[in-house]
Protein backbone atom coordinates (compact mmCIF):
# COMPACT_ATOMS: atom_id res chain seq x y z
CA UNK A 1 0.00 0.00 0.00
CA UNK A 2 1.28 3.47 -0.90
CA UNK A 3 0.58 6.96 0.40
CA UNK A 4 2.02 9.78 -1.70
CA UNK A 5 2.72 13.16 -0.17
CA UNK A 6 4.76 16.27 -0.71
CA UNK A 7 7.48 17.41 -1.04
CA UNK A 8 8.48 15.17 -4.00
CA UNK A 9 7.34 12.14 -5.96
CA UNK A 10 10.00 10.82 -8.34
CA UNK A 11 9.54 9.41 -11.82
CA UNK A 12 10.78 6.03 -10.61
CA UNK A 13 8.08 5.91 -7.94
CA UNK A 14 5.43 6.98 -10.45
CA UNK A 15 6.53 4.34 -12.96
CA UNK A 16 6.61 1.68 -10.26
CA UNK A 17 3.06 2.43 -9.17
CA UNK A 18 1.93 2.31 -12.79
CA UNK A 19 3.48 -1.14 -13.11
CA UNK A 20 2.46 -2.88 -9.89
CA UNK A 21 -1.17 -3.28 -8.87
CA UNK A 22 -1.22 -2.21 -5.23
CA UNK A 23 -3.54 0.23 -3.43
CA UNK A 24 -2.56 3.89 -3.73
CA UNK A 25 -4.39 6.44 -1.60
CA UNK A 26 -6.25 8.87 -3.83
CA UNK A 27 -5.32 12.02 -1.94
CA UNK A 28 -4.63 15.43 -3.48
CA UNK A 29 -0.97 14.69 -4.21
CA UNK A 30 -1.75 11.37 -5.90
CA UNK A 31 -4.41 12.94 -8.12
CA UNK A 32 -1.95 15.66 -9.16
CA UNK A 33 0.80 13.15 -9.86
CA UNK A 34 -1.37 10.80 -11.92
CA UNK A 35 -3.69 13.26 -13.67
CA UNK A 36 -2.32 12.17 -17.06
CA UNK A 37 -1.73 8.52 -16.20
CA UNK A 38 -4.00 5.48 -16.17
CA UNK A 39 -3.83 4.32 -12.58
CA UNK A 40 -6.68 3.45 -10.27
CA UNK A 41 -6.55 5.40 -7.01
CA UNK A 42 -8.35 4.31 -3.84
CA UNK A 43 -10.75 6.57 -2.03
CA UNK A 44 -9.98 7.07 1.65
CA UNK A 45 -12.69 4.57 2.55
CA UNK A 46 -11.40 1.96 0.10
CA UNK A 47 -7.82 2.41 1.29
CA UNK A 48 -8.74 2.09 4.97
CA UNK A 49 -10.89 -0.98 4.27
CA UNK A 50 -8.03 -2.61 2.34
CA UNK A 51 -5.69 -1.89 5.25
CA UNK A 52 -8.13 -3.22 7.84
CA UNK A 53 -8.39 -6.52 5.97
CA UNK A 54 -4.72 -7.08 6.90
CA UNK A 55 -3.17 -4.38 9.08
CA UNK A 56 0.18 -6.19 9.04
CA UNK A 57 0.71 -5.67 5.31
CA UNK A 58 3.50 -3.33 4.12
CA UNK A 59 2.64 0.37 3.95
CA UNK A 60 5.03 2.86 2.36
CA UNK A 61 4.97 6.62 2.07
CA UNK A 62 7.53 8.74 0.27
CA UNK A 63 7.13 11.43 2.94
CA UNK A 64 6.49 11.75 6.63
CA UNK A 65 3.83 14.31 5.74
CA UNK A 66 1.54 11.27 5.72
CA UNK A 67 1.90 10.67 9.47
CA UNK A 68 -1.08 12.82 10.43
CA UNK A 69 -3.38 10.99 8.00
CA UNK A 70 -2.15 7.62 9.23
CA UNK A 71 -2.74 8.61 12.86
CA UNK A 72 -6.31 9.59 12.06
CA UNK A 73 -7.26 6.76 9.71
CA UNK A 74 -5.13 3.61 9.96
CA UNK A 75 -6.10 2.89 13.55
CA UNK A 76 -6.80 -0.86 13.53
CA UNK A 77 -3.14 -1.86 13.90
CA UNK A 78 -0.06 -0.56 15.68
CA UNK A 79 1.45 1.32 12.73
CA UNK A 80 1.01 4.75 14.36
CA UNK A 81 2.65 3.56 17.57
CA UNK A 82 5.65 2.14 15.70
CA UNK A 83 6.05 5.36 13.71
CA UNK A 84 5.94 7.48 16.88
CA UNK A 85 8.50 5.32 18.67
CA UNK A 86 11.05 6.36 16.05
CA UNK A 87 9.82 9.77 14.96
CA UNK A 88 10.06 11.08 18.52
CA UNK A 89 13.82 11.10 19.10
CA UNK A 90 13.38 11.16 22.87
CA UNK A 91 11.16 8.07 22.76
CA UNK A 92 13.72 6.30 20.61
CA UNK A 93 16.54 7.20 23.01
CA UNK A 94 14.47 5.74 25.84
CA UNK A 95 13.97 2.53 23.84
CA UNK A 96 17.72 1.95 23.28
CA UNK A 97 18.98 3.48 26.54
CA UNK A 98 20.49 0.24 27.82
CA UNK A 99 22.35 -0.23 24.52
CA UNK A 100 24.14 3.08 25.12
CA UNK A 101 24.18 3.51 28.93
CA UNK A 102 26.79 6.29 28.89
CA UNK A 103 25.10 8.33 26.19
CA UNK A 104 23.89 11.79 27.29
CA UNK A 105 20.58 13.15 26.05
CA UNK A 106 18.13 15.61 27.50
CA UNK A 107 14.75 16.88 26.30
CA UNK A 108 14.02 20.59 26.75
CA UNK A 109 10.92 22.61 25.93
CA UNK A 110 11.45 25.36 23.38
CA UNK A 111 10.51 28.07 25.88
CA UNK A 112 13.06 26.68 28.38
CA UNK A 113 16.11 26.79 26.10
CA UNK A 114 17.32 30.04 27.68
CA UNK A 115 17.37 28.40 31.11
CA UNK A 116 19.77 25.63 30.08
CA UNK A 117 23.24 26.03 31.58
CA UNK A 118 25.69 25.15 28.81
CA UNK A 119 28.49 24.43 31.29
CA UNK A 120 26.44 21.39 32.37
CA UNK A 121 26.32 19.98 28.84
CA UNK A 122 28.81 17.53 27.28
CA UNK A 123 30.17 20.01 24.74
CA UNK A 124 30.53 19.39 21.85
CA UNK A 125 26.89 18.43 21.52
CA UNK A 126 23.97 18.66 19.09
CA UNK A 127 20.60 20.32 19.62
CA UNK A 128 17.67 19.51 17.35
CA UNK A 129 13.87 19.22 17.35
CA UNK A 130 12.68 16.06 19.11
CA UNK A 131 10.59 15.43 16.02
CA UNK A 132 12.41 16.73 12.97
CA UNK A 133 13.36 16.30 9.33
CA UNK A 134 15.97 17.31 6.75
CA UNK A 135 18.47 18.87 9.24
CA UNK A 136 15.98 21.67 9.94
CA UNK A 137 16.62 23.28 13.31
CA UNK A 138 19.74 21.16 13.88
CA UNK A 139 22.76 22.91 15.38
CA UNK A 140 26.21 21.70 16.36
CA UNK A 141 27.47 23.29 19.59
CA UNK A 142 31.24 23.34 20.11
CA UNK A 143 31.57 25.91 22.92
CA UNK A 144 29.59 27.70 25.62
CA UNK A 145 29.40 30.75 23.36
CA UNK A 146 28.25 28.45 20.56
CA UNK A 147 25.34 27.29 22.72
CA UNK A 148 24.00 30.81 23.13
CA UNK A 149 24.43 31.45 19.41
CA UNK A 150 22.58 28.22 18.55
CA UNK A 151 19.64 29.13 20.79
CA UNK A 152 19.39 32.58 19.18
CA UNK A 153 19.43 31.01 15.69
CA UNK A 154 16.79 28.44 16.65
CA UNK A 155 14.47 31.21 17.84
CA UNK A 156 14.88 32.98 14.51
CA UNK A 157 14.32 29.78 12.52
CA UNK A 158 11.26 28.41 14.28
CA UNK A 159 8.61 30.62 12.68
CA UNK A 160 10.01 30.13 9.19
CA UNK A 161 10.27 26.35 9.63
CA UNK A 162 6.64 26.10 10.77
CA UNK A 163 5.50 27.31 7.35
CA UNK A 164 7.46 24.63 5.48
CA UNK A 165 6.27 21.29 6.91
CA UNK A 166 3.24 19.90 8.76
CA UNK A 167 3.36 19.75 12.55
CA UNK A 168 3.57 15.94 12.61
CA UNK A 169 6.77 16.08 10.55
CA UNK A 170 8.51 18.80 12.51
CA UNK A 171 7.35 19.47 16.06
CA UNK A 172 9.07 22.49 17.54
CA UNK A 173 7.71 22.45 21.08
CA UNK A 174 10.47 20.17 22.33
CA UNK A 175 14.16 19.95 21.51
CA UNK A 176 16.63 17.22 22.36
CA UNK A 177 20.23 17.87 23.36
CA UNK A 178 22.57 14.98 22.63
CA UNK A 179 26.26 14.39 23.04
CA UNK A 180 28.11 14.15 19.73
CA UNK A 181 28.49 10.68 18.31
CA UNK A 182 32.02 10.30 17.00
CA UNK A 183 32.96 8.55 13.80
CA UNK A 184 32.09 8.33 10.14
CA UNK A 185 28.43 8.96 9.34
CA UNK A 186 26.21 6.74 7.24
CA UNK A 187 22.55 6.47 6.28
CA UNK A 188 20.94 3.08 5.66
CA UNK A 189 17.78 2.29 3.72
CA UNK A 190 16.34 -0.95 5.04
CA UNK A 191 13.12 -2.79 5.69
CA UNK A 192 11.95 -5.56 7.98
CA UNK A 193 10.27 -8.42 6.14
CA UNK A 194 7.13 -10.30 7.16
CA UNK A 195 9.20 -12.45 9.54
CA UNK A 196 10.88 -9.43 11.13
CA UNK A 197 14.26 -9.93 9.44
CA UNK A 198 16.07 -6.75 8.32
CA UNK A 199 17.03 -6.32 4.67
CA UNK A 200 19.46 -3.59 3.64
CA UNK A 201 18.58 -1.84 0.36
CA UNK A 202 21.43 0.70 0.34
CA UNK A 203 24.14 2.23 2.52
CA UNK A 204 25.03 5.88 1.99
CA UNK A 205 28.14 7.62 3.27
CA UNK A 206 27.53 11.21 4.43
CA UNK A 207 30.18 13.68 3.31
CA UNK A 208 30.77 16.87 5.28
CA UNK A 209 32.61 20.09 4.50
CA UNK A 210 33.88 20.54 8.09
CA UNK A 211 33.49 19.30 11.66
CA UNK A 212 30.58 21.68 12.37
CA UNK A 213 28.76 21.00 9.09
CA UNK A 214 25.29 19.48 9.69
CA UNK A 215 23.94 19.83 6.16
CA UNK A 216 22.67 17.00 3.94
CA UNK A 217 24.42 18.32 0.84
CA UNK A 218 26.15 15.13 -0.31
CA UNK A 219 25.74 11.38 0.18
CA UNK A 220 27.59 8.62 -1.63
CA UNK A 221 27.26 4.87 -2.09
CA UNK A 222 29.58 2.22 -3.51
CA UNK A 223 30.04 -1.51 -3.32
CA UNK A 224 33.13 -0.85 -1.20
CA UNK A 225 30.92 0.90 1.39
CA UNK A 226 28.31 -1.88 1.22
CA UNK A 227 30.82 -4.70 1.61
CA UNK A 228 32.64 -3.01 4.48
CA UNK A 229 29.62 -2.14 6.63
CA UNK A 230 26.72 -4.40 5.63
CA UNK A 231 27.05 -7.07 8.30
CA UNK A 232 27.67 -4.81 11.31
CA UNK A 233 24.80 -2.53 10.31
CA UNK A 234 22.53 -5.56 9.80
CA UNK A 235 23.29 -6.76 13.34
CA UNK A 236 22.28 -3.35 14.72
CA UNK A 237 19.05 -3.41 12.73
CA UNK A 238 18.22 -6.86 14.10
CA UNK A 239 18.45 -5.54 17.66
CA UNK A 240 16.35 -2.45 16.94
CA UNK A 241 13.75 -4.50 15.07
CA UNK A 242 13.48 -6.95 17.95
CA UNK A 243 12.92 -4.16 20.49
CA UNK A 244 10.30 -2.41 18.36
CA UNK A 245 8.74 -5.67 17.06
CA UNK A 246 9.02 -4.57 13.45
CA UNK A 247 7.56 -6.51 10.52
CA UNK A 248 6.80 -5.25 7.00
CA UNK A 249 8.26 -1.91 7.99
CA UNK A 250 10.65 0.41 6.08
CA UNK A 251 13.17 2.68 7.80
CA UNK A 252 15.92 5.15 7.01
CA UNK A 253 18.50 5.04 9.81
CA UNK A 254 21.40 7.44 10.35
CA UNK A 255 24.37 6.29 12.39
CA UNK A 256 28.08 6.71 13.02
CA UNK A 257 30.82 4.12 13.34
CA UNK A 258 34.27 4.59 14.81
CA UNK A 259 35.68 1.78 12.65
CA UNK A 260 36.27 -0.42 15.72
CA UNK A 261 32.84 -2.01 15.90
CA UNK A 262 31.24 0.75 17.96
CA UNK A 263 28.04 2.05 16.38
CA UNK A 264 26.05 5.07 17.51
CA UNK A 265 22.53 5.65 16.21
CA UNK A 266 21.77 9.28 15.33
CA UNK A 267 18.11 8.76 14.46
CA UNK A 268 15.67 6.42 12.76
CA UNK A 269 13.14 7.74 10.24
CA UNK A 270 10.10 5.44 9.98
CA UNK A 271 7.74 4.44 7.17
CA UNK A 272 10.10 5.43 4.36
CA UNK A 273 13.58 5.14 2.93
CA UNK A 274 15.69 8.24 2.17
CA UNK A 275 13.43 11.30 1.88
CA UNK A 276 12.56 13.26 -1.26
CA UNK A 277 12.78 9.91 -3.10
CA UNK A 278 16.56 10.09 -2.76
CA UNK A 279 16.35 6.34 -2.09
CA UNK A 280 16.16 6.04 -5.89
CA UNK A 281 19.96 6.27 -5.92
CA UNK A 282 19.95 2.50 -5.31
CA UNK A 283 18.21 2.10 -8.67
CA UNK A 284 20.75 4.23 -10.52
CA UNK A 285 23.71 2.59 -8.79
CA UNK A 286 22.71 -1.05 -8.46
CA UNK A 287 19.49 -1.60 -10.39
CA UNK A 288 17.56 -1.98 -7.13
CA UNK A 289 14.04 -0.61 -7.13
CA UNK A 290 13.50 0.13 -3.40
CA UNK A 291 9.70 0.16 -3.67
CA UNK A 292 9.47 -3.18 -5.46
CA UNK A 293 12.00 -4.78 -3.13
CA UNK A 294 10.07 -3.73 -0.02
CA UNK A 295 6.64 -4.69 -1.32
CA UNK A 296 7.90 -7.98 -2.77
CA UNK A 297 10.15 -8.96 0.14
CA UNK A 298 13.15 -9.09 -2.21
CA UNK A 299 16.78 -9.11 -1.06
CA UNK A 300 19.71 -7.63 -3.01
CA UNK A 301 22.36 -10.07 -4.19
CA UNK A 302 25.29 -7.97 -3.04
CA UNK A 303 27.91 -10.49 -4.20
CA UNK A 304 26.58 -10.28 -7.74
CA UNK A 305 26.19 -6.49 -7.62
CA UNK A 306 29.77 -6.00 -6.39
CA UNK A 307 31.16 -7.54 -9.56
CA UNK A 308 29.43 -4.92 -11.70
CA UNK A 309 30.18 -1.70 -9.86
CA UNK A 310 33.72 -1.93 -8.49
CA UNK A 311 35.67 1.31 -8.75
CA UNK A 312 32.52 3.44 -9.03
CA UNK A 313 30.98 5.87 -6.56
CA UNK A 314 27.38 7.06 -6.88
CA UNK A 315 26.46 10.39 -5.34
CA UNK A 316 23.45 12.49 -4.49
CA UNK A 317 24.08 16.23 -4.21
CA UNK A 318 21.48 18.75 -3.05
CA UNK A 319 21.42 22.18 -4.63
CA UNK A 320 20.81 24.05 -1.40
CA UNK A 321 19.78 27.70 -1.24
CA UNK A 322 21.49 29.64 1.52
CA UNK A 323 19.15 30.99 4.20
CA UNK A 324 20.38 34.54 3.47
CA UNK A 325 18.92 34.40 -0.04
CA UNK A 326 15.47 35.93 -0.60
CA UNK A 327 13.90 33.14 -2.66
CA UNK A 328 11.08 35.41 -3.84
CA UNK A 329 13.67 37.35 -5.84
CA UNK A 330 15.03 34.36 -7.76
CA UNK A 331 14.10 34.75 -11.42
CA UNK A 332 15.54 31.47 -12.68
CA UNK A 333 18.17 28.82 -12.03
CA UNK A 334 21.10 27.86 -14.24
CA UNK A 335 20.43 24.14 -14.07
CA UNK A 336 22.82 23.35 -16.91
CA UNK A 337 25.59 25.19 -15.13
CA UNK A 338 24.92 23.20 -11.96
CA UNK A 339 24.82 19.95 -13.91
CA UNK A 340 28.13 20.76 -15.62
CA UNK A 341 29.95 20.19 -12.31
CA UNK A 342 29.59 16.44 -12.80
CA UNK A 343 31.46 14.27 -15.28
CA UNK A 344 28.63 11.72 -15.47
CA UNK A 345 25.28 13.07 -14.24
CA UNK A 346 22.58 10.40 -14.01
CA UNK A 347 19.48 12.44 -13.23
CA UNK A 348 18.79 16.10 -12.44
CA UNK A 349 15.64 16.87 -10.47
CA UNK A 350 14.47 20.47 -10.64
CA UNK A 351 12.80 21.57 -7.39
CA UNK A 352 10.41 24.48 -6.87
CA UNK A 353 12.72 26.94 -5.09
CA UNK A 354 9.78 29.21 -4.24
CA UNK A 355 8.37 26.50 -2.00
CA UNK A 356 11.58 24.91 -0.68
CA UNK A 357 15.12 26.10 0.17
CA UNK A 358 16.44 23.76 -2.54
CA UNK A 359 16.64 24.23 -6.31
CA UNK A 360 17.77 20.74 -7.37
CA UNK A 361 18.80 17.22 -6.52
CA UNK A 362 21.30 15.50 -8.77
CA UNK A 363 22.49 11.89 -8.98
CA UNK A 364 25.93 11.32 -10.48
CA UNK A 365 28.49 8.61 -11.05
CA UNK A 366 32.18 9.27 -10.44
CA UNK A 367 35.29 7.13 -10.51
CA UNK A 368 36.46 6.23 -7.02
CA UNK A 369 39.77 7.84 -7.93
CA UNK A 370 38.05 11.14 -8.73
CA UNK A 371 36.45 12.05 -5.40
CA UNK A 372 37.76 15.60 -5.79
CA UNK A 373 34.72 16.20 -8.01
CA UNK A 374 32.44 15.65 -5.01
CA UNK A 375 34.71 17.29 -2.44
CA UNK A 376 34.51 20.45 -4.53
CA UNK A 377 30.72 20.40 -4.19
CA UNK A 378 30.97 20.42 -0.40
CA UNK A 379 32.54 23.87 -0.45
CA UNK A 380 30.85 25.31 -3.53
CA UNK A 381 28.76 28.49 -3.39
CA UNK A 382 25.54 27.50 -5.15
CA UNK A 383 24.24 31.06 -5.28
CA UNK A 384 26.21 31.39 -8.51
CA UNK A 385 23.47 29.35 -10.22
CA UNK A 386 20.67 31.63 -9.02
CA UNK A 387 19.62 34.45 -11.32
CA UNK A 388 18.22 37.18 -9.09
CA UNK A 389 15.94 40.13 -9.77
Amino acid sequence: MFILEKPYVSNLLKETLNKIELPVLGNKVAHEVFEDRSISLNTEREFVEAYNQDNTQPVYSNSENAIDWIDNNLTSGDLSQKIRSFKDKSAFRDMVRDMYPEFFYRTVKFEDLDSVKPEELPIPCVIKPSVGFFSLGVHMVESIEGWHQAVDEIKNEVEQIKTMYPAKVLELDNFIIEQCIEGEEFAVDAYFDKEGNPVIINILGHLFASSDDVSDRCYITSTEIINKHHDEFLNLLQEIGKRARLKNFPIHIELRTDGRGNLGVIEVNPMRFAGWCVTDLAHFAYGINPYEYFMGGLKPDWDKISGCCDGKVYAMVIGEIDSTVDRSKIKSVDYEGFKANFSKPLELREIDYREHPVFAFIFAEVDAENMAELQKMLHADFTQYLNME
